[in-house]
């Protein structure tokens, strides 16, 4: 399979022909449209998990090996991923879920993708089998090639296998939900971070606080004791809806905007609806049309970050937040390093490249 992949590749690196790497396609809706018309190397066929030691906490497993089936594996052990990925479908690859960098409710508590990838082997433009990293959290000098590929959308290269450090399951999970208005939530989300609090998620939406306990038994329910609140039932059900999107929040055709921004932000002056998780440092905005994205996009750099058009199907507005001259040039490097005919994926992370 591997050999198909590599003619592949050399044969579209001699004719300049794009590629377009694909997964299950449950996030192909995420990043701008391919530019110019591609040929699809589908990574699905690549799967199956390679090597796995619950005592060491590391699995690796094939790029197109399902989500589903991987958690199933390491759900066997009392394992998880910890940067809880949405899935956006049942087809979602580990491939896929690296290349997008997307993480879900646990991300503030416990880190994001590139945190836990320990090492990658891929495919680069010329059709080299390459190795970065390996199955230990400390392993090379200089830096970290693997952890580069999550959020690269498959434009450095075609991932074959990735080795990532997993984590226990909690003990115990409970969520508690409280009425706040967004001031005082943010405030109270960003007061409890700072203490030794085994919060694992938070999300506010339509004034209402929800807080996840993660951990021992006993410290979860000191903690509930300490925060008050009502306790949920159902609680997977809800934070499940979050990470999907399957919540009623995200049920409109109105464009949806990913602002990553200072948890201590306070309230964003925008019309629509918002969403916050993280403490305050993810924000969900369903658009409204009296706001143009560059507007969108110079309040939250102002609030101390950037804004992604997560979803809009009928917009030609580039999706990624523009970059600086000096990091396009980084990124540009980079990208003449890793696929020097520049047929991986073109136009999806920026247009320019």
């Amino acid at each position: 399979m591997i050999d198909q992949y590599q003619a592949a590749i050399r044969i579209a690196a001699e004719h300049k022909t794009p590629l377009q790497i694909c997964g299950g396609g449950t996030k192909y809706f995420y990043g701008n449209p391919i530019t110019g018309r591609s040929n699809l190397l589908d990574a699905t066929a690549y799967r199956g998990i390679v090597d796995y030691e619950p005592t060491e906490l590391v699995m690796t497993a094939r790029a197109g090996t399902r989500l589903v089936d991987l958690e199933a594996a390491l759900d066997r052990y009392g394992q998880m991923l910890a940067f809880e990925p949405p899935y956006f479908g049942a087809a979602a690859t580990l491939g896929g879920c690296v290349a997008a960098g997307l993480s879900g409710p646990r991300r503030a508590a416990a880190g994001a993708v590139r945190d836990f990838v320990l090492g990658v082997r891929m495919l680069n433009g010329q059709g080299e089998d390459l190795n970065f990293g390996g199955q230990v959290m400390k392993n090379v000098a200089g830096y970290d090639v693997s952890r580069l590929m999550a959020g690269a959308m498959g434009t450095l290269g075609m991932l074959l296998e990735v080795s990532l450090k997993v984590l226990p399951k909690p003990a115990t999970e409970i969520t508690l939900r409280m009425q706040l208005d967004e001031t005082a939530a943010i405030e109270k989300m960003n007061r409890w971070a700072g203490k030794p609090l085994p919060i694992s998620a938070t999300c506010h939406v339509n004034g209402e606080l929800f807080v996840r306990l993660s951990g021992a038994e006993s410290a979860v329910r000191a903690a509930q004791v300490k925060l008050g609140g009502e306790e949920l039932s159902e609680s997977s059900v809800f934070w499940q809806s979050i990470r999907e999107q399957t919540h009623d929040f995200f049920q409109s055709a109105k464009p949806l905007w990913r602002l990553s921004i200072k948890s201590t932000a306070s309230p964003l002056l925008l019309p629509g609806k918002q969403l916050m998780e993280w403490n305050g440092g993810l924000r969900w905005l369903l658009g409204d049309e009296s706001m143009s994205a560059e507007t969108i996009r110079k309040i939250a750099k102002d609030a101390g970050g950037y804004a992604t058009l997560f979803r809009n199907n009928e917009s030609c507005i580039p999706v990624f937040h523009p970059l600086d001259s000096g990091m396009m040039n980084v990124h540009r490097a980079l990208k003449e390093k890793f696929d020097p005919s520049g047929i991986f994926n073109p136009g999806r992370l920026y247009p320019e490249i």
